[in-house]
């Protein structure tokens, strides 16, 4: 069982611990030098999703737009071409 772990872990799960501690503390450091703190990143994550929620319905919309857009045009022409074709 422990072989699984460290396999999966690719070390010691204490020295894994660690690594990922300084991991963590190095990237904080950089991350707070340039300005960001985690209620930032957590707000632009959080807007991300929402303007893609946003954008993606008002993409469907262009789409019902495009559809009524295009309707205009070949309900009618397919209309005639029935009446025409069904008089012969």
């Amino acid at each position: 069982m422990a072989d699984g772990v460290n396999k999966f872990l690719g070390d010691t799960p204490g020295r894994t611990i660690v690594k990922l501690i300084v991991v963590c503390l190095i990237v904080g450091f950089v991350l707070a030098f340039f300005g960001f703190t985690p209620d930032n990143i957590i707000d632009s994550i959080r807007y991300w999703f929402l303007d893609i929620w946003y954008n993606g319905f008002r993409a469907l919309g262009r789409v019902g737009d495009y559809l009524v857009l295009g309707a205009i045009i070949v309900i009618p022409v397919f209309i005639i071409l029935r009446l025409m074709s069904s008089r012969r």
